[in-house]
């Protein structure tokens, strides 16, 4: 079952079991922080969110998969994806520090593709 939570033009969250995509717009940006697991099921659902805000052309999207409790070829593909989808105008950035999300990003080598952080402020911040 899929759930929507909505409050207000800042905020909106959705769910799919212990899958979950929450949206905040801060400080200029927006920031879809992740949580549970990225895999076959869910990584469309990623996707999908990343390009409902990669629509709008923010200048800077935050992926925050600090939450993520285990991240599958398929979730590593959408980080692609996304990155991809983007305009020229869009600095997309991803926050992954745990062994969970930074573990397969480095193995399949995607460091190098990826515009990657260890915190949330570090990605506001671009540094």
């Amino acid at each position: 079952m899929t759930e929507h939570t909505h409050t207000g033009t800042a905020s909106a969250a959705v769910s799919f079991g212990e899958f979950g995509i929450a949206r905040t717009d801060q400080d200029g940006a927006v920031v879809l922080e992740v949580s549970g697991d990225v895999d076959t099921t869910t990584a469309p659902a990623l996707v999908t969110a990343a390009d409902e805000v990669l629509a709008a052309g923010p200048p800077v999207f935050v992926v925050d998969l600090t939450r993520v409790e285990f991240l599958a070829s398929p979730g590593l593909t959408a980080l692609l994806m996304i990155h991809r989808n983007a305009a020229a105008g869009t600095s997309v950035r991803i926050v992954a520090s745990g062994r969970a999300t930074l573990r397969p990003i480095q193995l399949t080598g995607l460091e190098d593709s990826l515009s990657l952080f260890p915190t949330r402020e570090a990605a506001l911040a671009g540094s």
